[in-house]
């Protein structure tokens, strides 16, 4: 019998006469499937055995009678379908009827394909019993290998057919919507099945296939059907669950979760698309524009891939130690893109909560599932590790959360995150308080915008925003206050490490946890830290910023201390010492118990006025001026803290009053120990004004005006101004409009702004309106005054444009911060290096940028005749000012004191000829 006739016989048989002859024509037709060329044919085979002949074989006969003879030419077909699509597409156009008509027959073949495979399908899960794998082991192959290529094709439509697609369009959506029906009836198919523990090799790599391939068409499938994708995503991850046990260790985990990052970043970032179009359209529009609904759409997509990463995250996290690094950037690049990052874009507050609650939220459980895995904190932690711009505040929250989760981890999980790595054979790993501290530092931009994130819930109160600053230290806090004793020592180290570096508002970051610390601690801890504290202070050398941030530490921990601790600080530190003047001149003595205060404030005085009087009758050597400025540092404490009434101000007064006179307005500018002399003479008299005979106001103007008229530091002029803004209600009126007058007109942005305010508050008190109207000579200066005065901005940046200057200044004031840090090493390596090649030099030679301590014949000269040269003006000033102000004339005895003046220089010049 020929196969024609064959063909013809069969398909007029009834089903009891296919079941009769299935064995024995069953054989005939597969091989006759095998020999057809033709596709028309081949289709009509597969047709005849799965519609007719299938039905009658039993579960257990399927693979060996049927699938495994007839499946793997099905795929070879559809793959030469494939092929011949490929080479012909080409030459397809309306006016080539051929190949018009070839291609649409190619696609109505694979369409048939797919429909036969479906039967297949249906025919097994007509069974009541669960089919066991091993009898159906070449039908999910096959199905797999064929839906791959028909979503590939769908996929690639539009590039494969170029601008034809019209004349195919139908039968494309035919065939995806075939191939969409063939994998949901595959999946439900695979659901009945159940595999035991002792399954075989075969049964447990079939199912590792099937999961695979679905991974495979998941990463083709994913920009073209979102039902299908996630129903695709749902059966991966529930067949992974299904058979832990068995494909935990031959899974592609890495592959499983770097899709889902995928699909979870690409759903993320179309929502924020969508959500940008609905803003620009206008909130009346959001709730009826058809962008809203594919926006709910696709946020459900997110919550999804969120909610199935951190349930595949639970279930095989043994196996997931290299995809930590990129659950790290994952979590980084979706909490760049909410608020307070300042690259998030700004949406409306309906389509924020939307996207924050599927995706935001689940990253929450997310970090409480990697939070126990050590390549996890290695890779947050890696000290090496190079962060964006865009991604540094990230970091600093991602941390603090981890903070937030250690109540609900055990003890493990803390010690692996605060402890840092031990071992050199350790992958390097920061502890967790340093790497906080070292993030704030990076986030500088943030912290300057300032970005604001929401405060701590407290009853009865609404929940408010709060700085970075704030939102860090009250969880640092909260950490501590929980922290077993055991980890405080490195706690401590990383609060010393942020306070001893560059970066000041880490510095005042760690200063606040500090304070925590010592205020809800014992007062012992208190008592302890604050003495180490001011032992650091001792041991700085010069001015420093370390040496102030650690002078803030100190200061703000005094407060803390219990009357009787801040008497053992006085006596472990006696003021009445030179050595300890370094710790007393960073002190707030109000901070003091009234017994200690008034303790120091009589050592301080005295000592100061020993080391001044030793000074003057050493000759007022200028080696020896550094000592005297350590002593006016801590009096100046004093003066800070003395009431009008107080028995040390008298005393105070009489040592400023000296060394005005000895002041000298022309050597200011040539050393910076006399600069800093003058910086403090000027801040103590700023205080003490009301109190200074004129004469002494007028040397100090004296020497203010002389230092004007040069270029000197930003902060000697800073305390010029606080100077001049306290002489609103002198009676020394001289040269007063002159200097406001000069500093108004600093081109200095900083001493320009101090000189409106130093200005502004002169006026404020002063009677003498003469004096206003002098300094404002210039129309610009007018101006600039009268726009301060009444808070005119003249321009403002917008938003954009400070944001931008902002991070333009990041990496210099980075720059500078890194300069300082290289200094500091460099120095502390040169002293280390110095004292080890000959420590017998240390107590006789001084440092190299100390002041020499013996001044040149020349030099004593010169210091003697400005000395004169300045009291001499200051009582020229006096004069004139009297006269202008007053006819009373000055006391009869001043002539005669200028002729004796007069008659001494006569002699000294008579007495030392010049060389000639």
């Amino acid at each position: 019998m020929s196969q024609t006739t064959l063909l013809e016989e069969v398909v007029q048989w009834s089903k009891d006469t296919c079941r009769l002859e299935v064995k024995s024509v069953l054989p005939k037709l597969i091989s006759m499937h095998y020999k057809t060329e033709s596709w028309e044919e081949r289709i009509h085979v597969l047709k005849i055995i799965t519609d007719m002949f299938l039905p009658h074989l039993s579960l257990s006969e399927l693979e060996d009678e049927c699938f495994s003879k007839v499946l793997p030419k099905v795929g070879k077909m559809f793959n030469t379908l494939m092929e011949e699509i490929t080479n012909q597409v080409g030459g397809l156009s309306i006016q080539n009827t051929e190949i018009h008509s070839l291609l649409r027959n190619i696609l109505q073949v694979m369409v048939q394909v797919l429909e036969v495979l479906s039967g297949c399908v249906r025919h097994v899960c007509s069974f009541e019993e669960a089919p066991a794998l091993d009898s159906i082991r070449s039908l999910p192959s096959c199905i797999l290998k064929v839906l791959r290529n028909t979503f590939q094709h769908c996929k690639e439509s539009g590039e494969v057919y170029c601008g034809r697609l019209s004349l195919v369009g139908d039968l494309l959506q035919g065939l995806f919507k075939e191939a969409y029906s063939l994998q949901k009836g595959l999946m439900g198919l695979m659901d009945r099945i159940s595999l035991e523990n002792t399954a075989s090799e075969d049964d447990v790599s079939d199912i590792i296939t099937v999961i695979h391939s679905l991974l495979d068409i998941c990463s083709v499938i994913s920009n073209l059907d979102i039902a299908l994708h996630a129903n695709t995503w749902k059966f991966i991850i529930k067949q992974c669950v299904k058979y832990g046990s068995l494909v935990e260790e031959r899974l592609r985990h890495g592959d499983i979760t770097s899709c889902l990052c995928d699909d979870l970043l690409a759903s993320f970032h179309s929502c924020l698309e969508l959500a940008e179009q609905i803003s620009q359209a206008g909130p009346q529009q959001v709730a009826h524009s058809p962008e809203y609904k594919l926006f709910q759409k696709t946020t459900k997509m997110c919550r999804f891939f969120a909610n199935t990463l951190v349930h595949y995250i639970k279930e095989f996290k043994a196996f997931l130690s290299k995809s930590c690094r990129r659950f790290h950037q994952l979590y980084l690049q979706i909490v760049s893109k909410f608020p307070p990052s300042l690259c998030s874009p700004v949406l409306p507050s309906p389509l924020s909560e939307e996207l924050n609650g599927a995706v935001l939220v689940p990253m929450d459980a997310l970090l409480s599932q990697l939070l126990p895995l050590r390549p996890f904190a290695e890779s947050v932690l890696n000290p090496s590790q190079h962060l964006s711009p865009e991604t540094e505040l990230p970091h600093c929250l991602l941390l603090v959360s981890v903070m937030g989760q250690f109540p609900s981890h055990p003890e493990e999980a803390l010690q692996l995150w605060c402890d840092g790595s031990h071992f050199p054979e350790d992958t390097p790993r920061l502890p967790l308080f340093r790497a906080l501290f070292q993030s704030f530092r990076r986030s500088c931009t943030e912290r300057r915008v300032p970005v604001l994130l929401p405060g701590v819930m407290m009853k009865g109160q609404a929940q408010g925003n709060v700085t970075l600053h704030h939102h860090v230290c009250v969880m640092l806090c909260a950490c501590v206050a929980s922290l077993p004793p055991e980890h405080f020592p490195l706690l401590e180290r990383s609060l010393l490490e942020a306070v001893l570096q560059p970066d000041t508002q880490t510095a005042l970051l760690a200063t606040d946890v500090w304070c925590f610390i010592a205020r809800y601690g014992t007062a012992e801890l208190c008592l302890h830290h604050g003495l180490l504290t001011a032992q650091l202070v001792k041991s700085c050398g010069g001015e420093s910023y370390q040496l102030s941030h650690l002078s803030l530490l100190l200061r703000r921990m005094v407060f803390l201390m219990t009357p009787e601790h801040q008497m053992e600080l006085v006596e472990r530190f006696p003021p009445s010492q030179d050595d300890n003047l370094p710790v007393w001149c960073h002190i707030l003595l109000r901070a003091l118990s009234h017994d200690a205060r008034q303790r120091v404030e009589a050592d301080i005085i005295t000592l100061t006025n020993t080391t001044v009087t030793n000074w003057q009758k050493a000759g007022c050597k200028l080696g020896q001026l550094d000592k005297v400025n350590i002593a006016l540092l801590s009096l100046l404490m004093v003066v800070r803290g003395v009431s009008p009434e107080a028995e040390c101000e008298s005393s105070a007064l009489t040592i400023i009053s000296q060394l005005w006179v000895a002041m000298c307005p022309s050597q200011v500018q040539i050393h910076p120990s006399i600069q800093c002399t003058l910086k403090l003479l000027l801040s103590m008299s700023a205080i003490l004004v009301k109190s200074f005979d004129p004469q002494v106001i007028c040397q100090a103007l004296v020497c203010v005006g002389a230092m004007i008229s040069e270029k000197c530091p930003d902060d000697l002029l800073l305390a010029a101004l606080d100077f001049l803004a306290s002489l609103g209600k002198s009676q020394v009126l001289p040269r007063l409009s002159d200097l406001f007058g000069a500093l108004l007109a600093e081109r200095s942005w900083l001493i320009n702004q101090h000189a409106l305010e130093a200005f502004a508050h002169f006026a404020e008190v002063t009677n003498h309106e003469e004096v206003i109207s002098q300094s404002l000579s210039s129309e610009d200066t007018k101006n600039k005054v009268v726009n301060f005065l009444s808070k005119t901005i003249n321009a403002q940046e917008t938003v954009e444009t400070r944001l931008e200057r902002l991070r333009l200044e990041t990496p210099v004031l980075e720059r500078h911060n890194t300069i300082l840090e290289t200094n500091e090493e460099t120095a502390a390596e040169v002293s280390v290096a110095s004292t080890g090649d000959d420590q017998s030099t240390t107590d006789t030679e001084p440092c190299p940028k100390r002041a020499r301590q013996e001044t040149s014949d020349e030099e004593e000269y010169s210091r003697y005749l400005q000395t004169a040269e300045s009291a001499l003006r200051a009582l020229q000033t006096l004069v004139e000012g009297r006269a202008t102000d007053t006819p009373v004339p000055p006391p009869h005895w001043v002539t005669s004191r200028l002729q004796e003046l007069q008659t001494l220089i006569t002699h000294i010049s008579t007495a030392n000829p010049p060389n000639r």
